[in-house]
């Protein structure tokens, strides 16, 4: 929508790095060159056409506050907020990613790099940011704090709360305590993992399974 693109016809299509006219051809919008070697691992080093922004320069000469679609994509979540200040609904879901502690992903970080964590946590930010729109919904997240920092997993377990106030259902396979003392309903399975495990050892609210011995 910026004047530069109006004026060359460029339509939404033109600035997509996957399929649109504007991507650089020479890395095909990837920002970066994969160099296959013979019985070693694949040198990844970054496009010389491009330089990293993934558009061809006419594309990228279209800029949004003093910043080119490369450069935005670049951008951490955190670092994007006040760039998307005025839109709403690019704003929001960001503000919502910096709550879960992933504000540190690049806005055009392939999803194929993300932990099992990370994926989860875009997920409910996604959801989350659909606000009065929302309908009640159930969820289910294994092991959601693997890899976080425990500023990062009482952030998770904010959001969490949030999510059964506005009358959802989360169910959350955890082995945190921090997480497990937080739950309204505990069911402890096992005595350990994998075929070891799948008994029903207790369940109840965390002080009635913290007093059953057999869940210990």
């Amino acid at each position: 929508s910026m004047p530069e693109a109006k004026v060359r016809g460029y339509t939404t299509a033109r600035f997509s790095f996957n399929t649109g006219k504007g991507r650089c051809e020479t890395c095909e919008g990837q920002g970066v060159v994969v160099s296959e070697m013979s019985f070693l691992p694949d040198v990844v080093s970054v496009c010389p056409a491009c330089r990293g922004l993934r558009y061809e320069p006419e594309t990228a000469s279209v800029l949004f506050q003093g910043r080119s679609i490369g450069d935005a994509l670049r951008l951490s979540a955190e670092e994007a907020i006040p760039l998307f200040a005025h839109h709403p609904k690019i704003r929001r879901p960001l503000e919502m990613m910096v709550e879960l502690g992933v504000g540190y992903i690049q806005l055009g970080q392939g999803s194929h790099t993300l932990s099992g964590g990370e994926a989860q946590r875009l997920k409910l930010a996604a959801e989350l940011a659909e606000g009065a729109r929302h309908e009640p919904t159930v969820y289910v997240l294994d092991e959601p704090t693997t890899g976080l920092h425990v500023a990062d997993i009482e952030r998770l377990l904010t959001v969490l709360q949030r999510l059964v106030e506005a009358g959802n259902t989360v169910i959350v396979i955890e082995h945190n305590l921090d997480v497990i003392k937080c739950a309204d309903h505990l069911i402890a399975h096992g005595p350990d993992g994998g075929a070891a495990g799948g008994t029903l050892l207790a369940l109840g609210t965390p002080e009635e399974v913290a007093g059953n011995p057999s869940s210990s």
